[in-house]
């Protein structure tokens, strides 16, 4: 009998490659689309019109099949490529200074975060489960965090499903509101970006924020949101060492376990941060790579726009979407309080 051949790897990444080109070539078109619009009203930029016009098409008519996992690639791995070339703005040192400068804030508001979703997330009578999934969702990075502690605490596909719809819902509506209150305040670029890189959650939402607020902002915001995603590994101890307790389970956490949970784009991001602090990127290579990056972010929105589930948003139920709303609040009100009592507003 004659065996069956084994796939190379350049027929893998080949096949894989003709799997989601479909989904990737629609969501560069509606990115192309809303880069225009952009163009024509500044204020607005590509990141909120790539997203409105995915969830519009998405309600009018769901994505065939064979588009899936090119809008599923965009949404996340397109994401994280954008977020890798936006390093090119940064040097290290500045880094390190805008995460010493942002520790305050985020602190204040993941405690308050964390200490919410577990009082609150109580008396609303919502599960544990899916108080913490909410908790950390909002508290640090959203789906990634959802995603990173789901199996931690062995959450249920339900609730992870429940936690980030909910988690989603808030993020488009923080892109929308937070850069009208950024100018209602007279917030700076510099302080805007503090704010939406402290009191936004995911990623993809905080730069569609800082984009829209302003240019200037988004790497300052990006730097924030990626200081505090590295919250996940703490918190992610944590959380498996009160499983084990409360389980009886005995598995270790490992330095290899831990490493996994440090994002690999997080990882570039600083590669491509240090290739720029010693000269390795010039001015011009890094305007290229800016341009680049958002425009990447606008195929990454339009993939996740094109991704909504509104019928699992409306399947959360009431009390998910509450204690989601009263998180949301409670981190945007935490962040502005701190930043006012420390100077940085």
């Amino acid at each position: 009998m004659q065996l069956a051949p084994i796939p190379t790897l350049p027929s893998r990444l080949a096949s894989r490659g003709i799997d989601v080109l479909p989904g990737v070539l629609l969501c560069a078109l509606i990115a192309a689309i809303a880069t225009v619009i952009g163009a024509c009203v500044p204020l607005v930029g590509s990141a909120i019109p790539a997203v409105v016009i995915g969830v519009l098409v998405a309600m009018i008519r769901k994505p065939a099949a064979r588009l899936a996992p090119g809008i599923g690639y965009a949404g996340k791995f397109v994401l994280q490529c954008a977020v890798v070339l936006l390093g090119a703005q940064l040097s290290l040192a500045s880094i390190i200074r805008v995460g010493a400068e942002s520790l305050p804030v985020m602190l204040s508001s993941l405690a308050m975060c964390l200490l919410g979703a577990w009082v609150i997330g109580r008396a609303l009578g919502v599960d544990r489960d899916l108080r913490v999934l909410l908790g950390v969702g909002t508290g640090i990075c959203g789906a990634s965090a959802i995603a990173a502690i789901s199996p931690v605490i062995r959450a249920k596909s339900a609730d992870i499903a429940y936690a980030i719809s909910t988690v989603f819902l808030f993020n488009i509506l923080a892109v929308l509101i937070f850069p009208v209150i950024g100018h209602a305040l007279g917030m700076s670029p510099h302080a805007f970006g503090l704010f939406a890189g402290t009191a936004v959650n995911d990623t993809s939402s905080v730069v569609a924020a800082a984009s829209v607020f302003s240019a200037s902002a988004l790497g300052f915001a990006v730097v924030v949101k990626l200081v505090r995603t590295l919250m996940i590994i703490p918190i992610s101890v944590g959380l498996a060492v009160l499983e084990g307790r409360r389980t009886g389970s005995s598995e270790r956490l490992t330095p290899a376990r831990i490493l996994k949970l440090v994002p690999w784009f997080l990882i570039g991001f600083l590669v491509v941060a240090t290739l720029t602090s010693f000269g390795a990127i010039t001015e011009t290579a890094s305007g290229i790579l800016t341009t680049v990056s958002v425009f990447l972010v606008a195929t990454a929105l339009a993939g996740i726009g094109l991704s909504t589930d509104l019928g699992a948003i409306r399947t959360a139920g009431l009390k998910p979407l509450l204690l989601g709303g009263i998180l949301s609040l409670l981190v945007a009100v935490t962040t502005l309080s701190v930043m006012a009592a420390t100077g940085a507003l």
